[in-house]
């Protein structure tokens, strides 16, 4: 049985992301694209539980910059989406 973990939501204009990668290299490539669309990363990494790298990082939406100004203000969120499987 999977154990649920219990998280405080991050601030109002925040976002929390959780990038999972094969190699550590590539969980800090994603993380630095984040890095220049969003203010106030917050990085912290985890090893997995199959060698595998887990990045987490609390970004500030409330400022988005460059690319993810246009892309935010262009999108709409899709119907029918939410938690994925292992998460609540």
């Amino acid at each position: 049985m999977k154990s649920t973990e219990t998280r405080t939501p991050p601030s109002p204009g925040h976002a929390e992301v959780r990038i999972i990668a094969q190699t550590p290299e590539a969980a800090r490539a994603v993380a630095e694209v984040l890095r220049h669309c969003f203010a106030g990363a917050e990085q912290r990494s985890y090893p997995g539980l199959h060698g595998d790298t887990r990045l987490h990082l609390t970004v500030d939406t409330a400022t988005p910059a460059g690319p993810a100004r246009s892309w935010l203000a262009a999108s709409l969120a899709p119907l029918g989406t939410g938690a994925h499987a292992d998460e609540v």
